[in-house]
């Protein structure tokens, strides 16, 4: 049975990822913030399909020794891994340039940046054992455009990727780094705008699956998805 770990799995693009998942018999590893929210989730995925394995833990993404526990927890729960989606993430309007912003700054690059890092750390020795597998790397179109201190945790990001995807390649492990746009996701809960201005997080979970089900021969290195009428 083939893996897939997605983190920040219970709303949003990485909810629309593990559903899909579940479709396609894909054995779950998730995680989210709140307990309660994952075992909802997991009775929901395992009522789309009885006969995938669905492994939940609640961890706090800005926390390095709560990444790296689920790290290992993983790894003593499958014997192979696939995929790995590092889709965790929080945005916090801040600019740069005013003080008293330095513990959002810190959060955002923590669970944006960081955990991805610690948690690739911790699964790419399997894969690297395997000579196979699938990163992907939720960045975002503030990975190549100024949107205030969060851009910089997104650009760090793709630069992560980007430095990933040489160090591994000829193990035969594939990185993919994605770039979305608005979609319409908790985040904007509360919005005046349409939700038919934002792009649907099904969309990015079906490119995401879409990249990964190419040959082992075929990597897309990156993704950048828009709002039809552009950015918002």
């Amino acid at each position: 049975m083939s893996v897939a770990v997605i983190t920040g799995a219970t709303k949003g693009i990485g909810r629309a990822l593990a559903l899909m998942g579940a479709e396609k018999g894909y054995d779950l590893a998730l995680c989210s913030r709140t307990l309660a929210d994952l075992e909802a989730f997991k009775a929901e995925l395992l009522a789309i399909n009885s006969d995938i394995k669905v492994f939940i833990q609640a961890v706090d993404m800005s926390k390095k020794a709560a990444v790296k526990a689920f790290g290992a927890a993983i790894l003593q729960e499958f014997e192979q891994l696939d995929l790995v989606i590092n889709n965790a993430g929080v945005f916090i309007p801040c600019p740069l340039t005013e003080a008293g912003h330095e513990q959002s700054f810190e959060l955002m690059m923590d669970t944006n940046l960081y955990s991805a890092y610690y948690l690739t750390q911790a699964l790419l020795p399997k894969m690297q054992a395997q000579k196979s597998g699938h990163i992907f790397n939720m960045c975002s179109i503030a990975s190549f455009m100024p949107y205030g201190a969060y851009a910089v945790s997104k650009h760090a990001m793709l630069g992560f990727s980007r430095v990933l995807r040489e160090e591994v390649k000829a193990q035969g492990i594939r990185v993919t780094a994605v770039m979305p746009g608005a979609t319409y996701t908790a985040s904007w809960e509360g919005t005046e705008l349409p939700q038919e201005r934002f792009m649907k997080a099904e969309d990015i979970a079906q490119s995401v699956w879409d990249c990964h089900g190419l040959s082992p021969q075929t990597v897309v290195e990156e993704i950048i998805l828009r709002p039809q009428l552009g950015d918002i």
